[in-house]
Protein backbone atom coordinates (compact mmCIF):
# COMPACT_ATOMS: atom_id res chain seq x y z
CA UNK A 1 0.00 0.00 0.00
CA UNK A 2 0.97 3.60 -0.04
CA UNK A 3 2.25 5.10 2.79
CA UNK A 4 1.43 9.24 1.72
CA UNK A 5 -2.08 10.26 1.25
CA UNK A 6 -3.41 9.05 -1.90
CA UNK A 7 -6.57 10.85 -4.45
CA UNK A 8 -9.28 8.63 -4.51
CA UNK A 9 -11.36 8.32 -7.82
CA UNK A 10 -14.83 6.30 -9.08
CA UNK A 11 -16.89 7.31 -11.83
CA UNK A 12 -20.31 7.44 -11.34
CA UNK A 13 -22.57 5.25 -13.72
CA UNK A 14 -26.44 7.21 -13.64
CA UNK A 15 -28.58 6.70 -16.44
CA UNK A 16 -26.05 7.22 -19.53
CA UNK A 17 -24.51 10.13 -17.95
CA UNK A 18 -25.42 13.42 -15.81
CA UNK A 19 -26.56 15.45 -18.24
CA UNK A 20 -30.70 14.37 -18.69
CA UNK A 21 -30.52 15.43 -22.84
CA UNK A 22 -26.98 13.67 -23.79
CA UNK A 23 -28.58 10.49 -24.48
CA UNK A 24 -29.87 12.41 -27.29
CA UNK A 25 -26.57 12.18 -28.84
CA UNK A 26 -25.80 8.65 -28.48
CA UNK A 27 -24.55 6.97 -31.69
CA UNK A 28 -26.57 4.17 -29.53
CA UNK A 29 -29.87 6.03 -27.85
CA UNK A 30 -30.63 2.02 -26.29
CA UNK A 31 -27.27 2.19 -24.92
CA UNK A 32 -28.58 1.76 -21.26
CA UNK A 33 -29.54 -2.09 -22.10
CA UNK A 34 -26.45 -2.53 -23.98
CA UNK A 35 -23.90 -4.25 -22.22
CA UNK A 36 -21.13 -3.29 -24.52
CA UNK A 37 -21.53 0.26 -23.50
CA UNK A 38 -21.22 -0.16 -19.96
CA UNK A 39 -18.08 -2.65 -20.58
CA UNK A 40 -16.56 0.05 -22.50
CA UNK A 41 -17.02 2.42 -19.11
CA UNK A 42 -15.32 0.03 -17.14
CA UNK A 43 -12.54 -0.25 -19.62
CA UNK A 44 -11.99 3.28 -19.48
CA UNK A 45 -12.31 3.70 -15.70
CA UNK A 46 -9.41 1.03 -15.66
CA UNK A 47 -7.22 2.38 -18.61
CA UNK A 48 -7.19 5.74 -16.34
CA UNK A 49 -6.00 3.44 -12.96
CA UNK A 50 -9.80 4.60 -11.38
CA UNK A 51 -10.17 3.26 -8.04
CA UNK A 52 -13.74 1.87 -8.96
CA UNK A 53 -16.86 2.05 -11.32
CA UNK A 54 -19.99 2.74 -9.48
CA UNK A 55 -23.47 2.12 -9.96
CA UNK A 56 -26.36 3.78 -8.59
CA UNK A 57 -30.19 2.27 -8.61
CA UNK A 58 -33.32 2.93 -8.55
CA UNK A 59 -36.61 0.76 -7.59
CA UNK A 60 -39.22 2.40 -9.84
CA UNK A 61 -39.74 3.15 -13.08
CA UNK A 62 -40.46 7.30 -13.78
CA UNK A 63 -40.04 10.49 -16.08
CA UNK A 64 -38.97 7.34 -18.69
CA UNK A 65 -40.70 8.78 -21.50
CA UNK A 66 -38.02 11.77 -20.72
CA UNK A 67 -34.81 10.03 -21.10
CA UNK A 68 -33.62 6.23 -20.39
CA UNK A 69 -33.63 5.11 -16.49
CA UNK A 70 -31.27 2.42 -14.68
CA UNK A 71 -32.37 -0.87 -16.08
CA UNK A 72 -30.20 -3.36 -15.12
CA UNK A 73 -29.79 -4.84 -11.27
CA UNK A 74 -26.08 -3.67 -10.38
CA UNK A 75 -25.16 -7.16 -9.22
CA UNK A 76 -25.68 -8.75 -12.09
CA UNK A 77 -24.23 -6.08 -14.38
CA UNK A 78 -20.90 -6.33 -11.58
CA UNK A 79 -20.44 -9.54 -12.20
CA UNK A 80 -20.51 -9.14 -16.09
CA UNK A 81 -18.17 -6.61 -15.76
CA UNK A 82 -15.61 -8.85 -13.66
CA UNK A 83 -15.29 -11.18 -15.82
CA UNK A 84 -14.60 -7.65 -18.52
CA UNK A 85 -12.29 -6.30 -16.43
CA UNK A 86 -9.10 -7.26 -14.27
CA UNK A 87 -8.04 -4.40 -11.44
CA UNK A 88 -10.93 -1.74 -11.39
CA UNK A 89 -13.13 -1.95 -8.30
CA UNK A 90 -16.55 -2.55 -8.56
CA UNK A 91 -19.56 -0.68 -6.61
CA UNK A 92 -23.52 -1.55 -6.92
CA UNK A 93 -26.09 0.10 -4.81
CA UNK A 94 -28.56 -2.07 -2.64
CA UNK A 95 -31.72 -0.80 -0.69
CA UNK A 96 -31.55 -1.42 3.00
CA UNK A 97 -35.12 -1.07 2.84
CA UNK A 98 -36.65 -3.59 0.50
CA UNK A 99 -33.91 -6.41 0.69
CA UNK A 100 -32.91 -9.18 3.49
CA UNK A 101 -29.67 -9.36 4.72
CA UNK A 102 -28.82 -12.72 3.93
CA UNK A 103 -29.65 -12.52 0.15
CA UNK A 104 -27.67 -9.46 -0.28
CA UNK A 105 -25.16 -10.65 1.65
CA UNK A 106 -24.55 -13.54 -0.39
CA UNK A 107 -25.02 -12.00 -3.66
CA UNK A 108 -21.83 -9.18 -2.79
CA UNK A 109 -20.00 -11.74 -1.14
CA UNK A 110 -20.12 -13.89 -4.31
CA UNK A 111 -19.59 -11.18 -6.90
CA UNK A 112 -16.09 -10.44 -4.50
CA UNK A 113 -15.09 -13.86 -5.24
CA UNK A 114 -16.40 -14.03 -9.16
CA UNK A 115 -13.84 -10.58 -8.89
CA UNK A 116 -11.50 -11.35 -7.30
CA UNK A 117 -11.96 -8.85 -4.63
CA UNK A 118 -12.97 -5.78 -6.10
CA UNK A 119 -16.57 -5.52 -4.75
CA UNK A 120 -18.40 -2.66 -2.68
CA UNK A 121 -21.78 -2.89 -1.13
CA UNK A 122 -23.62 1.22 -1.38
CA UNK A 123 -25.95 0.51 1.65
CA UNK A 124 -28.94 3.46 1.00
CA UNK A 125 -31.92 3.49 2.24
CA UNK A 126 -35.34 4.02 -0.05
CA UNK A 127 -37.93 6.85 0.77
CA UNK A 128 -39.49 6.60 -2.74
CA UNK A 129 -43.25 5.60 -2.16
CA UNK A 130 -43.23 4.23 -5.75
CA UNK A 131 -40.70 1.94 -4.71
CA UNK A 132 -42.30 1.09 -1.65
CA UNK A 133 -45.41 0.12 -3.82
CA UNK A 134 -43.19 -2.38 -5.92
CA UNK A 135 -42.38 -4.14 -2.41
CA UNK A 136 -45.88 -4.15 -0.98
CA UNK A 137 -45.79 -1.60 0.79
CA UNK A 138 -48.42 0.66 1.35
CA UNK A 139 -46.77 3.64 2.19
CA UNK A 140 -43.07 4.57 2.61
CA UNK A 141 -41.14 4.08 6.09
CA UNK A 142 -40.50 7.03 8.32
CA UNK A 143 -37.10 8.58 8.18
CA UNK A 144 -36.49 7.14 11.60
CA UNK A 145 -37.70 3.32 10.55
CA UNK A 146 -35.33 3.50 7.89
CA UNK A 147 -32.23 4.47 9.48
CA UNK A 148 -33.28 1.82 12.23
CA UNK A 149 -33.38 -0.53 9.99
CA UNK A 150 -30.53 0.20 7.76
CA UNK A 151 -28.28 -0.10 10.76
CA UNK A 152 -29.39 -3.50 12.03
CA UNK A 153 -29.28 -4.71 8.32
CA UNK A 154 -25.34 -3.17 7.68
CA UNK A 155 -24.80 -5.31 11.80
CA UNK A 156 -26.75 -8.44 10.11
CA UNK A 157 -24.46 -8.34 6.61
CA UNK A 158 -21.07 -7.55 8.47
CA UNK A 159 -21.48 -10.79 10.96
CA UNK A 160 -22.39 -13.19 8.15
CA UNK A 161 -19.45 -11.84 6.02
CA UNK A 162 -17.94 -12.70 9.19
CA UNK A 163 -19.25 -15.69 9.58
CA UNK A 164 -16.25 -17.91 8.03
CA UNK A 165 -12.76 -17.42 9.45
CA UNK A 166 -10.06 -16.93 6.77
CA UNK A 167 -9.00 -19.97 7.46
CA UNK A 168 -11.71 -21.98 7.68
CA UNK A 169 -11.78 -23.50 4.01
CA UNK A 170 -9.15 -26.13 4.45
CA UNK A 171 -10.39 -28.32 1.38
CA UNK A 172 -7.62 -30.45 2.19
CA UNK A 173 -8.01 -33.29 -0.51
CA UNK A 174 -5.40 -36.07 0.75
CA UNK A 175 -7.51 -36.02 4.51
CA UNK A 176 -10.88 -35.32 2.77
CA UNK A 177 -11.70 -32.39 4.92
CA UNK A 178 -13.03 -29.34 3.35
CA UNK A 179 -13.38 -27.28 6.24
CA UNK A 180 -13.27 -26.48 9.71
CA UNK A 181 -16.74 -26.31 11.66
CA UNK A 182 -15.08 -24.46 14.31
CA UNK A 183 -14.26 -21.47 12.16
CA UNK A 184 -17.78 -21.38 10.79
CA UNK A 185 -20.54 -19.02 13.25
CA UNK A 186 -24.02 -19.22 13.29
CA UNK A 187 -24.38 -15.80 13.94
CA UNK A 188 -27.68 -16.23 15.91
CA UNK A 189 -28.30 -12.86 15.52
CA UNK A 190 -32.00 -11.66 16.93
CA UNK A 191 -33.25 -8.25 16.62
CA UNK A 192 -36.30 -5.79 16.03
CA UNK A 193 -36.28 -6.02 12.15
CA UNK A 194 -34.36 -9.07 11.42
CA UNK A 195 -33.74 -12.69 12.98
CA UNK A 196 -30.79 -14.44 11.17
CA UNK A 197 -28.96 -17.71 12.21
CA UNK A 198 -26.57 -17.65 9.99
CA UNK A 199 -23.73 -18.76 9.02
CA UNK A 200 -23.62 -17.32 5.65
CA UNK A 201 -22.42 -20.40 2.73
CA UNK A 202 -20.46 -18.45 1.11
CA UNK A 203 -16.41 -18.47 2.72
CA UNK A 204 -14.74 -15.69 3.38
CA UNK A 205 -14.32 -13.15 0.42
CA UNK A 206 -10.80 -12.17 -0.75
CA UNK A 207 -10.81 -8.66 0.56
CA UNK A 208 -11.72 -10.08 4.40
CA UNK A 209 -15.35 -8.72 3.70
CA UNK A 210 -16.51 -6.69 0.75
CA UNK A 211 -16.42 -2.57 0.79
CA UNK A 212 -19.19 -0.74 2.55
CA UNK A 213 -20.23 2.27 1.31
CA UNK A 214 -22.95 4.87 2.82
CA UNK A 215 -24.34 7.09 0.41
CA UNK A 216 -26.03 10.48 1.93
CA UNK A 217 -25.63 13.37 4.22
CA UNK A 218 -28.49 13.12 6.65
CA UNK A 219 -28.83 12.64 10.21
CA UNK A 220 -29.40 9.27 9.94
CA UNK A 221 -26.72 8.37 6.78
CA UNK A 222 -23.83 10.03 9.12
CA UNK A 223 -24.54 7.86 12.07
CA UNK A 224 -24.77 4.57 9.64
CA UNK A 225 -21.44 5.75 7.73
CA UNK A 226 -20.14 6.64 11.07
CA UNK A 227 -20.59 3.04 12.40
CA UNK A 228 -20.15 0.82 9.68
CA UNK A 229 -18.58 2.64 6.53
CA UNK A 230 -15.38 2.17 4.80
CA UNK A 231 -16.17 5.40 2.81
CA UNK A 232 -19.17 7.76 2.41
CA UNK A 233 -20.54 9.59 -1.16
CA UNK A 234 -21.96 12.62 -0.61
CA UNK A 235 -23.47 15.76 -2.19
CA UNK A 236 -20.88 18.89 -1.25
CA UNK A 237 -20.78 22.22 -3.66
CA UNK A 238 -18.93 24.63 -1.70
CA UNK A 239 -15.17 23.81 -0.05
CA UNK A 240 -16.04 25.46 3.08
CA UNK A 241 -19.18 23.11 3.79
CA UNK A 242 -17.62 20.03 1.99
CA UNK A 243 -14.42 20.77 4.86
CA UNK A 244 -16.99 21.02 7.63
CA UNK A 245 -18.65 17.59 6.76
CA UNK A 246 -15.39 16.09 6.06
CA UNK A 247 -14.16 17.44 9.73
CA UNK A 248 -17.23 16.03 11.37
CA UNK A 249 -17.58 12.85 9.77
CA UNK A 250 -13.81 12.02 10.95
CA UNK A 251 -14.63 12.54 14.24
CA UNK A 252 -17.80 10.59 14.67
CA UNK A 253 -15.50 7.76 13.55
CA UNK A 254 -12.94 8.40 15.76
CA UNK A 255 -15.85 8.69 18.04
CA UNK A 256 -17.11 4.52 17.15
CA UNK A 257 -12.98 3.74 17.68
CA UNK A 258 -12.30 3.38 14.35
CA UNK A 259 -9.01 5.19 12.38
CA UNK A 260 -10.91 8.24 10.47
CA UNK A 261 -7.53 7.97 8.22
CA UNK A 262 -9.33 4.44 7.38
CA UNK A 263 -12.41 6.45 6.21
CA UNK A 264 -13.04 8.00 3.04
CA UNK A 265 -15.08 10.86 2.05
CA UNK A 266 -15.70 11.35 -1.74
CA UNK A 267 -18.15 13.80 -2.74
CA UNK A 268 -19.94 13.93 -6.64
CA UNK A 269 -18.03 15.76 -9.01
CA UNK A 270 -19.60 16.87 -12.37
CA UNK A 271 -16.50 17.72 -14.92
CA UNK A 272 -17.13 19.27 -18.61
CA UNK A 273 -13.71 19.05 -20.03
CA UNK A 274 -12.23 21.19 -23.56
CA UNK A 275 -9.53 22.37 -24.93
CA UNK A 276 -10.27 25.31 -23.74
CA UNK A 277 -12.73 27.15 -21.52
CA UNK A 278 -14.44 28.64 -24.41
CA UNK A 279 -14.61 24.73 -26.14
CA UNK A 280 -16.11 23.58 -22.81
CA UNK A 281 -18.72 25.89 -22.51
CA UNK A 282 -20.26 25.46 -25.86
CA UNK A 283 -20.13 21.58 -25.66
CA UNK A 284 -22.44 22.17 -22.54
CA UNK A 285 -24.32 24.59 -24.53
CA UNK A 286 -24.96 22.08 -27.04
CA UNK A 287 -26.68 19.77 -24.27
CA UNK A 288 -28.60 22.51 -22.79
CA UNK A 289 -29.83 23.61 -25.89
CA UNK A 290 -31.75 20.44 -25.78
CA UNK A 291 -33.53 20.17 -22.88
CA UNK A 292 -36.75 21.40 -21.89
CA UNK A 293 -36.64 24.57 -19.51
CA UNK A 294 -40.36 24.32 -18.30
CA UNK A 295 -39.40 20.69 -17.56
CA UNK A 296 -36.37 20.77 -15.90
CA UNK A 297 -37.68 24.08 -13.44
CA UNK A 298 -40.40 20.92 -12.55
CA UNK A 299 -37.88 18.61 -11.93
CA UNK A 300 -36.08 20.95 -9.37
CA UNK A 301 -39.38 22.17 -7.88
CA UNK A 302 -39.82 18.35 -7.45
CA UNK A 303 -36.60 17.37 -5.65
CA UNK A 304 -37.24 20.69 -3.14
CA UNK A 305 -40.63 19.72 -2.14
CA UNK A 306 -42.20 22.75 -3.92
CA UNK A 307 -44.24 23.29 -6.49
CA UNK A 308 -43.15 24.49 -10.06
CA UNK A 309 -44.93 28.01 -9.65
CA UNK A 310 -42.64 28.41 -6.34
CA UNK A 311 -39.97 28.52 -8.77
CA UNK A 312 -39.68 31.79 -10.84
CA UNK A 313 -36.62 31.62 -13.70
CA UNK A 314 -35.00 34.84 -12.98
CA UNK A 315 -35.39 35.24 -9.02
CA UNK A 316 -33.38 33.07 -6.42
CA UNK A 317 -34.82 30.26 -4.63
CA UNK A 318 -37.43 30.82 -2.01
CA UNK A 319 -35.59 29.60 0.41
CA UNK A 320 -37.94 30.49 3.56
CA UNK A 321 -40.44 28.30 1.75
CA UNK A 322 -37.84 25.34 1.61
CA UNK A 323 -37.21 25.97 4.67
CA UNK A 324 -40.92 24.96 5.99
CA UNK A 325 -40.56 21.46 4.10
CA UNK A 326 -40.74 19.13 5.79
CA UNK A 327 -41.04 15.91 4.26
CA UNK A 328 -39.31 12.33 4.61
CA UNK A 329 -39.50 11.55 1.50
CA UNK A 330 -37.35 13.92 0.33
CA UNK A 331 -33.59 13.71 0.07
CA UNK A 332 -31.70 15.73 2.38
CA UNK A 333 -28.89 15.79 1.24
CA UNK A 334 -29.60 16.95 -1.90
CA UNK A 335 -31.69 19.77 -0.64
CA UNK A 336 -29.10 21.35 1.89
CA UNK A 337 -26.86 20.82 -0.97
CA UNK A 338 -28.34 22.86 -4.11
CA UNK A 339 -29.49 25.92 -0.97
CA UNK A 340 -25.38 25.94 -0.14
CA UNK A 341 -24.69 26.65 -3.52
CA UNK A 342 -27.40 28.71 -4.35
CA UNK A 343 -26.66 31.28 -1.37
CA UNK A 344 -23.00 30.86 -1.73
CA UNK A 345 -23.31 32.36 -5.46
CA UNK A 346 -26.55 34.08 -4.75
CA UNK A 347 -28.00 32.37 -7.90
CA UNK A 348 -31.40 32.51 -9.67
CA UNK A 349 -33.12 29.71 -10.89
CA UNK A 350 -32.03 29.91 -14.79
CA UNK A 351 -28.53 30.13 -13.16
CA UNK A 352 -28.80 26.89 -10.68
CA UNK A 353 -29.61 24.74 -13.55
CA UNK A 354 -26.69 25.86 -15.24
CA UNK A 355 -24.51 24.38 -12.16
CA UNK A 356 -26.40 21.30 -12.23
CA UNK A 357 -28.98 21.17 -9.77
CA UNK A 358 -28.70 17.66 -9.17
CA UNK A 359 -26.43 18.17 -5.99
CA UNK A 360 -23.07 17.34 -7.97
CA UNK A 361 -20.76 20.11 -8.10
CA UNK A 362 -19.36 21.07 -11.51
CA UNK A 363 -16.86 22.15 -13.24
CA UNK A 364 -16.66 23.33 -16.78
CA UNK A 365 -13.15 24.28 -18.00
CA UNK A 366 -9.87 22.85 -19.19
CA UNK A 367 -7.94 19.99 -18.01
CA UNK A 368 -5.92 22.18 -15.93
CA UNK A 369 -8.86 24.04 -14.19
CA UNK A 370 -10.29 20.85 -13.54
CA UNK A 371 -7.05 19.33 -12.02
CA UNK A 372 -5.86 22.45 -10.02
CA UNK A 373 -9.66 22.22 -8.25
CA UNK A 374 -9.04 18.69 -7.80
CA UNK A 375 -6.12 19.04 -5.92
CA UNK A 376 -7.31 21.85 -3.96
CA UNK A 377 -10.51 20.46 -2.31
CA UNK A 378 -7.91 17.30 -1.73
CA UNK A 379 -5.39 18.82 -0.30
CA UNK A 380 -7.64 21.71 1.65
CA UNK A 381 -9.40 18.58 3.42
CA UNK A 382 -12.44 18.91 1.66
CA UNK A 383 -13.07 15.32 0.17
CA UNK A 384 -9.91 12.04 -0.37
CA UNK A 385 -11.31 11.59 -3.93
CA UNK A 386 -14.49 12.07 -5.75
CA UNK A 387 -17.44 10.33 -7.72
CA UNK A 388 -16.80 11.31 -11.22
CA UNK A 389 -19.81 12.52 -13.42
CA UNK A 390 -19.71 12.16 -17.23
CA UNK A 391 -21.94 14.42 -18.80
CA UNK A 392 -22.62 11.75 -21.14
CA UNK A 393 -21.05 8.11 -21.25
CA UNK A 394 -18.19 6.87 -22.19
CA UNK A 395 -16.76 10.00 -24.29
CA UNK A 396 -17.23 12.51 -20.84
CA UNK A 397 -15.09 9.93 -18.58
CA UNK A 398 -12.92 9.12 -21.77
CA UNK A 399 -12.03 12.83 -21.65
CA UNK A 400 -11.44 12.85 -17.99
CA UNK A 401 -9.08 10.01 -17.86
CA UNK A 402 -7.12 11.12 -20.92
CA UNK A 403 -6.63 14.88 -19.92
CA UNK A 404 -6.92 15.45 -16.55
CA UNK A 405 -5.69 11.83 -15.16
CA UNK A 406 -2.50 12.96 -16.29
CA UNK A 407 -1.96 16.16 -14.66
CA UNK A 408 -3.67 14.59 -11.19
CA UNK A 409 -0.44 11.98 -11.54
CA UNK A 410 2.32 14.76 -12.31
CA UNK A 411 1.10 16.95 -9.27
CA UNK A 412 1.97 13.18 -7.50
CA UNK A 413 -1.70 12.71 -5.50
CA UNK A 414 -2.70 9.88 -8.33
CA UNK A 415 -1.28 6.41 -9.03
CA UNK A 416 0.09 5.75 -12.20
CA UNK A 417 -0.77 2.21 -11.94
CA UNK A 418 -2.74 0.04 -9.33
CA UNK A 419 -0.72 -1.36 -6.81
CA UNK A 420 -2.95 -4.33 -5.62
CA UNK A 421 -5.37 -6.16 -6.77
CA UNK A 422 -8.35 -5.61 -4.30
CA UNK A 423 -10.71 -2.66 -4.42
CA UNK A 424 -9.96 -2.36 -0.42
CA UNK A 425 -6.10 -2.28 -1.64
CA UNK A 426 -6.93 0.60 -4.42
CA UNK A 427 -8.49 2.41 -1.25
CA UNK A 428 -5.60 2.01 0.92
CA UNK A 429 -7.72 0.48 3.42
CA UNK A 430 -6.30 -2.23 5.85
CA UNK A 431 -7.91 -5.84 5.23
CA UNK A 432 -10.10 -6.31 8.53
CA UNK A 433 -10.41 -9.80 10.42
CA UNK A 434 -13.34 -11.53 11.26
CA UNK A 435 -15.10 -10.64 14.37
CA UNK A 436 -15.74 -14.03 15.29
CA UNK A 437 -12.04 -14.90 15.07
CA UNK A 438 -11.28 -12.59 17.05
CA UNK A 439 -13.77 -13.86 19.58
CA UNK A 440 -12.50 -16.93 19.84
CA UNK A 441 -9.21 -15.97 20.59
CA UNK A 442 -10.09 -13.85 23.52
CA UNK A 443 -12.11 -16.63 24.72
Amino acid sequence: MTKHRQLHLNTNITGVGRHPAGWRTLDNPRAIIDFKFFREIATTAERGKLDAVFLSDALALRNHAEGPQQSFEPTVLLTALAGATEHVGLIGTASTTFNDPFNLARRFASVDHLSGGRVAFNAVTTYDAAAAANFSFNTPLSTEERYARAQEFVDVVTKLWDSWEDDALVADQATGRYADPSRVHAIEHRGQYFSVRGPLNVPRSPQGRPVLVQAGSSEGGRALAARFADAVFTAQTTLPSAQAFYKEMKERVARHGRNPDHFLLLPGLYPVVGGTEQEARAHKAELDALLDTDREVARLAGALGLSPDDLHIDKPLPYERIEKVVRSDLPRGFIDSTVALAKAENLTVRELLDRNPGAHRIIVGTPEQIANDIAQWFEERGADGFNLNADVFPSGLAAFVDHVVPLLQRKGIFRTDYEGTTLREHYCLPRPDSQYAKRREAA
